[in-house]
């Protein structure tokens, strides 16, 4: 009977109603303005840092490519939410088509695996840049570069690709209507009426196999560079090699910090914290670290703020030449 049901057609609905934030739908228009400006200071912010890192020669290092997969896995992961979020928000578009929405669950969840995975390269990064200095451009080739960051890329994709298969081959009983923002694997596995249990199982396997080993290989890398800066005699050199890890370091708390609110607040306080508050700590995970990164790096990373005050200035200079 549950094989039937799963195979059933008649039982998968057309399109899925996403309700935004329940409990909170009179102040939706207010809640749109910080997403709204977040978004922008998004999507500026990273573009301008893939412009830099593009045309700058001087930015062709492998530390800046693994900054410009960052920015590129940051604008994906923003995009594939708030927009939706925004019509819902402003003109009350709440519909979206069941394909769409699997869809839209891949991209955000394939991406969100990939943002850790690039936090985990840059973690390696940092590592042989401090510990193995003088084989640094030897170690970090352009094709080694572009190989381990495919790499990560098709891990979030064939680890995301069966959530699509058992979302979709679920019986959906219980109605179309997702109290969420966007279709998030948990908020769509909530409406079955068939047994999930593979689905959560193989939801668990996933954050380990993901987060669990970029977390490990984070700290482990991070351990390396600790002992290695340490051991230094001089103290100004102390200073540059832990100046040039506290962008990175922001980026990781930006990061992993929504995401332990989130698990913690779902297994600790799933009935005595309100879903609107799930909701809201669900999208500032996927709208934090887009703004905040290209931030970060810009104010911390001495050699972006010459090159965006040369452009100035050359720009500057233009202009009263034509005057």
């Amino acid at each position: 009977m549950v094989m039937s049901a799963r195979n059933n057609p008649d039982l998968t609905p057309a399109s899925f109603v996403l309700n935004g934030i329940p409990g909170l739908e009179h102040m939706h228009i207010w809640i749109s303005f910080p997403f709204c400006s977040m978004y922008a200071v998004a999507m500026m912010g990273n573009c301008g840092l893939l412009y830099l890192i593009f045309f700058e020669d001087s930015l062709h290092r492998p530390m800046y490519y693994f900054l410009a997969m960052l920015s590129l896995t940051d604008l994906v992961m923003c995009s594939s939410t708030i927009p939706k979020a925004l019509c819902i928000f402003w003109f009350h578009l709440k519909e979206i088509g069941f394909d769409d929405c699997l869809v839209q669950m891949f991209f955000i969840h394939t991406f969100m695996g990939m943002e850790s995975g690039v936090l985990m390269l840059m973690a390696l990064d940092h590592y042989v840049a401090i510990c193995y200095p003088l084989h640094y451009s030897t170690i970090l080739t352009n094709p080694i570069i572009a190989k381990i960051g495919l790499a990560t890329f098709l891990r979030g994709v064939l680890l995301i690709i069966p959530f699509i298969f058992l979302s979709k081959c679920l019986p959906y009983f219980r109605g179309n209507i997702i109290n969420h923002t966007y279709c998030d694997h948990m908020s769509v596995a909530k409406l079955p009426c068939g047994n999930v249990k593979v689905n959560a199982i193989y939801g668990l396997m996933v954050a380990l196999l993901i987060g669990g080993f970029d977390i490990l290989c984070i700290t482990i890398s991070y351990i390396m560079i600790l002992r290695a800066v340490v051991s230094l005699s001089s103290a100004d050199a102390r200073q540059k090699a832990f100046s040039t890890c506290t962008a990175h370091i922001c980026a990781i708390v930006f990061s992993y910090s929504p995401t332990f609110l989130s698990f913690f607040s779902h297994h600790f306080g799933g009935h005595t914290i309100p879903p609107s508050c799930h909701i809201i700590v669900a999208n500032i995970y996927l709208l934090l670290p887009p703004t905040m990164n290209p931030v970060v790096y810009g104010v911390k990373t001495k050699q972006i703020q010459d090159c965006v005050i040369r452009i100035f200035s050359e720009s500057k200079d233009s202009k009263a030449h034509g005057i």
